[in-house]
């Protein structure tokens, strides 16, 4: 760089000083927890053992991922995982568009801040206290089934039960987060132009028509980058929720990829063998965020992608 060009930066950085430095905070969290723990991607590599550390471990090629795909109970966390996660993808991603357009309709302000506030409250309470909550509601003793016996019906074990497990883990993610996932819809669709919506009722258009032609093509762009980040993350099925929710009972159904590594790794303290999955895991989110944005771009447009 020349020197006009140095002098041309220290100048946007005087200038932008007090943004530049609510980013300082934000760098230092993503260089402590994202970057610096990237070092340990090397023991998918080694044989790591505690006393000779890492650096001195010897090294074991992709020992520990062969390992990993020959053993059948790997490839059944993987199953898990994707059934799960494109559960929740087929029935979490379009809710919260749904809702975020119905509460832009309603007139009553009063009203939609409450429908906004207890839609958003799930968000903000853990899996730990949830999973309480939701093996309280849906035991043998407790009231769905109380309610199911009252009407002639036969007690379920809905926590105990392979066949009806998954479903109840997609239920409540999406209730947990439709509401909160609404918010950034509610944004964009506040940001459209009014005067859009008034020449369309001028030509005649009713509200499914605004809804249609206006509302959901103005927010594309939001929804595209938005499925784009989800499945990116589909080998992330939501290991908090899991952990507090599943038992050995359901364990075929249930165990995924995150749960699994929980096991092998802190359990079983195969380091070697956890680095090697998870490993697998972020590539496979790096190859699939690089696919739908470039299948989203080729159907859309590069206005609706990424990059």
């Amino acid at each position: 760089m020349d020197k006009k060009k140095w002098k041309q930066l220290g100048k946007g950085i005087k200038e932008y000083r007090q943004l530049l430095l609510m980013m300082v905070p934000a760098v230092i969290f993503f260089v402590v927890f994202a970057y610096v723990p990237m070092y340990g991607v090397v023991l998918a590599f080694k044989d790591f053992r505690i006393m000779d550390g890492i650096l001195a471990s010897p090294w074991a090629g992709l020992k520990y991922f062969r390992k990993a795909f020959e053993d059948p109970y790997f490839l059944k966390t993987i199953e898990n995982t994707l059934v799960i996660s494109f559960g929740k993808l087929i029935f979490g991603f379009p809710l919260p568009i749904l809702f975020a357009v119905l509460l832009n309709e309603l007139k009553g302000n009063k009203f939609k801040r409450i429908v906004q506030t207890v839609s958003y409250l799930p968000h903000f309470m853990s899996w730990v206290i949830l999973g309480s909550i939701f093996f309280s509601l849906l035991s043998l003793g407790g009231p769905v089934n109380s309610i199911l016996e009252f009407l002639g019906f036969e007690k379920i074990m809905f926590m105990g039960t392979s066949s009806i497990f998954r479903q109840v883990l997609i239920c409540t993610d999406v209730w947990k987060g439709f509401g909160w996932g609404s918010v950034l819809y509610l944004a964009a669709i506040a940001g459209i132009d009014q005067e859009m919506y008034e020449a369309a009722r001028v030509d005649g258009a009713n509200r499914l028509h605004n809804i249609w032609y206006i509302t959901l093509p103005t927010i594309l762009p939001v929804i595209c980058i938005n499925l784009i980040l989800n499945l990116s993350g589909i080998l992330n099925a939501g290991f908090d929720q899991v952990f507090n929710m599943y038992s050995e009972t359901v364990y075929d159904v249930a165990d995924i990829i995150d749960t699994y590594v929980y096991r092998i790794g802190l359990k079983s303290m195969q380091y070697s063998l956890s680095t090697a999955v998870g490993l697998f895991k972020s590539v496979i989110g790096l190859v699939m965020i690089i696919i739908v944005n470039f299948i989203i771009g080729r159907i859309g447009g590069k206005e609706n992608t990424l990059w």
